[in-house]
């Protein structure tokens, strides 16, 4: 028999999907459960509360089966009504998404536009909402990752509530599990993340944190929804099950990377992750790349594409010749900027390995 080629190790350094580890990808192999049993209430049960010490919070953390979009969809279809007013920044791809999509369902959008790479401050806010007392919500992304930007969401969230009464609604998909965020302490009031960035599972599950002032308001939402119906939602999390049916074998694996996630301590991930993101923004200055965003995160970190290097064949390169993945930019700036992830499941000799092929490729692909 003729043996297969033996496969190379691919080196994902893309903001989603991120690499699985392997333990996960074993609980997820595991034969299929009923989710209506018993078996799967008691691990749905231990998702849940890995969710909360995630997310940190008491507050309820609602499992979707859908990407972080479906998540950000679901808050704005449940906190408001058709007129109402929120503020929403826009700063990168997302961003812009998150003006589009209220719109759709009727909401009265207060557009903030920042220049790629560039973040909203705690003053910025303040001055919106001196001008728009009667906003709803503030929507912020923590990190925008087209751009690998930092938002400083919970100084915003202090003025916030100093000022008004308007919801805080952050989309977290980019930053949570693996950049410091902190649900409760902040007085966040809608949380979003996804399954395959921070938390190292395929795409597929969507997670929102809600605080006691969204449940409130989620009852006099006057938006039709159904699928996304965040009350239902609610009833069923409180018997540790779902309204629909859930993504039973994405749960599995999720109930491993919480477990990781966990055993290693949030706080300590947190700084690890810092750690990553220093060494890789150390290596590309060193190699003489500028920097894209002026508040870099701790997620993604966006570079300049030099003008004497093809985009295409720097990425074909990094590919074929290392099995490397940078992300292309988005929008204008497709192939102007990449995009190194360092958020999920990498430790240093990746990043090294990574910035080793890096090196070789900005010399081999010179126009």
């Amino acid at each position: 028999m003729t043996e297969e080629p033996k496969q190379e190790k691919i080196h994902l350094f893309t903001p989603g999907p991120t690499p699985i580890p392997e333990q996960v990808l074993r609980r997820m192999a595991e034969p299929i459960i009923h989710h209506r049993s018993e078996e799967f209430h008691t691990i749905f049960k231990r998702v849940n509360t890995n969710l909360q010490y995630l997310f940190r919070t008491t507050q309820p953390v609602i499992t979707l089966a859908s990407s972080g979009t479906g998540g950000m969809e679901a808050t704005f279809v449940n906190l408001f009504s058709p007129g109402d007013k929120i503020i929403s920044v826009n700063n990168g791809k997302f961003g812009e998404r998150w003006v589009s999509m209220p719109k759709a369902f009727g909401l009265n959008v207060i557009e903030l536009r920042y220049e790629w790479g560039d973040a909203p401050t705690p003053e910025d806010i303040s001055k919106a909402l001196q001008k728009h007392p009667d906003a709803k919500a503030v929507y912020l992304v923590h990190c925008e990752t087209s751009t690998g930007t930092y938002t400083d969401v919970h100084s915003i969230s202090k003025v916030v509530h100093s000022q008004s009464s308007a919801l805080v609604c952050v989309d977290g998909v980019c930053s949570v599990g693996g950049m410091e965020l902190r649900f409760d302490d902040w007085e966040l009031d809608a949380c979003v993340t996804s399954s395959q960035k921070g938390l190292m599972v395929p795409p597929g599950l969507a997670f929102i944190a809600l605080s006691n002032r969204a449940v409130d308001v989620m009852k006099y939402s006057k938006i039709p929804k159904y699928y996304f119906d965040l009350n239902k939602a609610l009833e069923s999390y409180q018997k540790n099950d779902t309204p629909w049916t859930p993504a039973i074998t994405l749960i599995q694996g999720l109930d491993a990377s919480l477990e990781m996630i966990k055993d290693e301590g949030i706080e300590s991930r947190w700084h690890n992750h810092t750690m990553r993101a220093r060494e890789v923004r150390n290596g590309v200055t060193l190699l003489g790349m500028k920097l894209f965003s002026r508040y870099p995160s701790d997620a993604v970190t966006t570079v300049m594409m030099p003008v004497n290097i093809e985009s295409k064949r720097f990425h074909e390169l990094l590919r074929k010749k290392y099995s490397i993945y940078f992300a292309k930019g988005q929008g204008e700036f497709v192939d102007k900027i990449f995009r190194v992830a360092h958020i999920g499941y990498h430790d240093k000799r990746d990043i090294t390995i990574a910035l080793e092929a890096l090196k070789k490729v900005v010399t081999e692909s010179v126009t």
